[in-house]
């Protein structure tokens, strides 16, 4: 693996134990420019991973509870009026930020989930007309419940769309479970090891890798099978997941220190970034998730040799 992102990945484990797959992926997506849906009971250091992630490269981090008396100006900020001026004055919301964690993102009003649509797809925010760039690099690392979900607002489609990848924590194992208790009443400290620049030059490497005619036909095949078979899938993916899968693949053969796309790149990341953009058709029998469905299409396409 690329030296840098091992020693970023190395600083993770520090605090988050026994999540490398997690953490590769959260870091690929952070490469890629996308952002990630984390999906998991509490308790199982969703909060902690982007916290610590955004650290690691010496990003700010802001935090916001998505609560159902959560209002849009509590994300994006709003417009004030100076008593000594007179003059309209930008008040930053939670937004303004390199990592914005939208802790229970299922739990406040549409409204407000659709005031991150435009940070989240265009990198800037509107506020009385008046648009305001939002910190290079940004990313959003939303968390939702999926187990309790009385009194929530399900996540629409179009907005499930724009994140690059739905990720799940899990339980971890015994052994690093049984290392936590050693660790936590410590609070194992984490310094930078990246810097923001040293990330946008990755970020810019990542653009820079080759792509074979026959692997872009092999990511194209994968997204059509998702499409083609009515009787199983209600909704196939997109073509933005198309993209989102190209530019992950790219992001997974940098961490893997090469300049060029495998199929086993695009294998790495197909479930993560296609799964959460996928509906089975009710009634069907064959699978029970769509992390299923994905898994059963790349056993059946055809690798380019």
């Amino acid at each position: 693996m690329n030296a840098k992102i091992e020693q970023l990945i190395s600083n993770i484990e520090k605090v988050i134990l026994g999540k490398r797959y997690v953490i590769e992926r959260v870091i690929c997506a952070m490469l890629a420019e996308g952002h990630v849906l984390i999906e998991d009971v509490p308790g199982v250091g969703k909060t902690l991973l982007t916290e610590t992630l955004a650290k690691s490269v010496s990003g700010s981090f802001s935090r916001i509870q998505f609560t159902p008396d959560l209002m849009p100006s509590d994300v994006i900020g709003y417009t004030s009026i100076d008593i000594n001026t007179g003059k309209s004055e930008y008040r930053p919301g939670a937004a303004m930020c390199n990592f914005l964690l939208a802790d229970e993102i299922n739990r406040t009003s549409p409204k407000v989930q659709s005031a991150l649509l435009e940070a989240m797809e265009e990198k800037q925010i509107s506020v009385d007309g008046i648009t305001h760039k939002l910190p290079v690099p940004f990313m959003t690392l939303a968390t939702q419940n999926p187990i309790e979900t009385y009194g929530t607002y399900h996540l629409p489609e179009a907005q499930l769309d724009r994140f690059l990848m739905r990720l799940s924590v899990g339980y971890p194992d015994r052994a690093a479970e049984m290392a936590m208790l050693d660790i936590m009443p410590q609070t194992a400290e984490v310094s930078a090891v990246m810097s923001l620049e040293e990330l946008m030059s990755l970020r810019a490497a990542v653009k820079n890798v080759s792509v074979t005619e026959q692997v872009k036909a092999y990511i194209l095949s994968i997204v059509a099978a998702t499409r083609n078979n009515p009787q199983i899938v209600k909704l196939g993916a997109s073509p933005r997941a198309s993209i989102a899968l190209y530019k992950a693949a790219q992001a997974m053969a940098l961490m893997n220190d090469r300049t060029y796309v495998t199929p086993d790149d695009v294998k790495a990341v197909a479930v993560p970034v296609l799964a959460h953009r996928i509906i089975l058709a009710s009634g069907q029998q064959m699978f029970n998730t769509p992390e299923q469905l994905v898994i059963k299409i790349l056993n059946d396409t055809v690798v380019p040799v």
